[in-house]
């Protein structure tokens, strides 16, 4: 399946102005192929390629909508690593297993602050399209992290910390939920204060294992953990 990015309003698909391009000069298609367009809200058209000289539309067949999204919805809010590289790795693997929501949380110990989210978003609508997801997750703005707190729901929030001295459950003892929140933080992980902070809003430690894992690996091992309950409840 070849899926692009677009617009789907009452049964009239426009496509994507860079994917237009992308279509036309990178992968010099051709009349008649068939191609499909996601608005990554669930809907989904297909049918054959047109092109009028810089131009790639679709001829529609079929428009379907509503299509099945993942469950349960993972939200994952992560602190910025120093080489931006790792967090970028976090979000592609994140995404292509099925993350719902991601949050970039600013921290005491972040050394990175200035985050460029268009790329991002651009980098989720890219692997959301490789692994033909049709409903795209939510890159929000950057936050700190006392602000993130001030809007989340304790029951289904939970940290990933490298606290041992503090009380901490094993993810097989979360419970089946909806929808779930995990907070991952930086290098050199949440401060003492953080921590408290995180205590005091009643949001639950959760261990990730014995080995002591970078930021986005961790990311990628919750994205996974996720994504392996949902096959299980598929």
């Amino acid at each position: 399946m070849k899926l692009f990015f677009g617009e789907i309003n009452n049964g009239k698909v426009i496509i994507n102005d860079e994917e237009q391009q992308h279509i036309v000069k990178v992968l010099r298609m051709k009349n008649g192929e068939d191609i499909h367009v996601t608005d990554g809200k669930g809907n989904l058209a297909s049918g054959k390629l047109a092109i009028e000289g810089k131009k790639a539309n679709i001829e529609v067949a079929e428009i379907k909508t509503n299509t099945p999204d993942f469950n349960p919805k993972l939200h994952i809010a992560i602190a910025p690593t120093k080489n931006i590289d790792r967090i970028e790795f976090f979000v592609e693997k994140a995404v292509e297993m099925g993350i719902s929501e991601i949050t970039i949380i600013i921290t005491e110990k972040t050394e990175r602050k200035n985050i460029n989210i268009d790329k991002i978003r651009k980098q989720a609508v890219a692997a959301s399209k490789q692994s033909l997801r049709f409903h795209f997750p939510v890159i929000n703005d950057a936050v700190k992290l006392t602000d993130f707190l001030k809007n989340i729901d304790p029951e289904h929030t939970f940290v990933a910390h490298c606290h041992e001295n503090l009380e901490r459950i094993e993810l097989k003892n979360i419970p089946s939920l909806e929808h779930i929140t995990f907070l991952i933080g930086p290098e050199g992980d949440f401060s003492e204060k953080e921590i408290e902070y995180l205590s005091d809003h009643k949001i639950k430690a959760v261990s990730l294992g014995h080995q002591r894992l970078r930021t986005e690996t961790a990311g990628v091992f919750v994205a996974a953990w996720n994504y392996f309950n949902m096959m299980g409840t598929s």
